[in-house]
């Protein structure tokens, strides 16, 4: 190998282990700004925004937990994301086995229609949820939001569910057939269990969107009962609009049941959001 060959390829690592690094710490920094001025007093965070707290104090996150209804928002988020979270699992999971391994006329149409529908951004179809959720009387109720949710989340999780359902082997199924099974057999005994990393992968995925969303829940949740956790905090800076360190309390509170969900998740995380991509 020519020396300057080795020079070019020294060079690339180099460059490469750089970008690597300083994406990192790009993604880092704003975890890190919202951690230190959690613990900073407001006059600290105005002397020092991006420092360390010299002395750290709990006091934003007693402001942030007991004095804007947080437990009763917190329960909020946690009744929209589990509920709009489960159910478009179970329609994902059954509609993704019709589209991977069923036929039935206009399938390949349907399917990408619903592709398609995956890079229409929710705030276009704002107006006309609303008119519809007023209609209907859904608004300000909890199956209403579901229901946004479930729509919004269902292109995705089906494009997800069809890619994985695809890589396991259709042997499988045709000796599941044989020994007698029902094609609902198949998909809850044999396609289910196999396809645990791509659920997994899509509950973490859907969880986070839901439990981070902000603008649905701020029009059709109106009621101060009814509004979430992100809803709240929001409300939270606008009422201390000096206060950067209460609201980063509340943000570092409401961040840590998607980190932990995370952290149960991450050994099939990755391997489910790949799925699909190599057969």
């Amino acid at each position: 190998m020519k020396p300057s060959d080795k020079l070019g390829r020294w060079v690339g690592r180099i460059v490469r282990q750089a970008v690597v690094i300083l994406a990192t710490l790009m993604s880092l920094f704003p975890v890190y700004f919202m951690v230190v001025s959690a613990f900073k007093t407001r006059g600290e965070y105005i002397a020092n925004k991006w420092g360390l707290p010299t002395t750290p104090i709990l006091d934003n996150f007693a402001i942030a937990f007991a004095g804007e209804k947080f437990l009763i928002r917190f329960a909020n988020s946690t009744i929209l994301t589990v509920g709009s979270v489960g159910i478009s699992l179970i329609i994902a999971c059954l509609a993704a086995y019709a589209f991977a391994r069923m036929d039935f006329p206009g399938k390949r149409a349907i399917f990408n229609v619903l592709l398609s529908l995956m890079v229409v951004p929710p705030v276009v179809m704002l107006v006309p949820l609303f008119v519809s959720m007023v209609r209907l009387k859904l608004v300000n109720t909890y199956p209403g939001t579901i229901l946004i949710y479930v729509g919004l989340l269902l292109p995705f999780s089906v494009y997800l569910m069809t890619n994985f359902f695809r890589t396991i082997p259709r042997e499988i199924m045709e000796a599941a057939h044989i020994d007698g099974a029902s094609s609902f057999g198949v998909f809850w005994r044999i396609m289910m269990p196999l396809s645990a990393p791509a659920v997994i992968t899509l509950i973490v995925v859907n969880a986070l969107w839901v439990w981070n969303e902000l603008l649905i829940a701020l029009v059709f949740m109106q009621k101060d009962e009814l509004k979430t956790l992100m809803v709240g905090i929001t409300a939270l800076r606008s009422k201390h609009y000096v206060d950067i360190p209460v609201t980063m309390a509340g943000l570092f509170i409401a961040t840590l049941p998607i980190v932990v969900l995370y952290m149960f998740g991450q050994k099939y995380f990755i391997r489910g959001l790949v799925s699909g991509a190599v057969k």
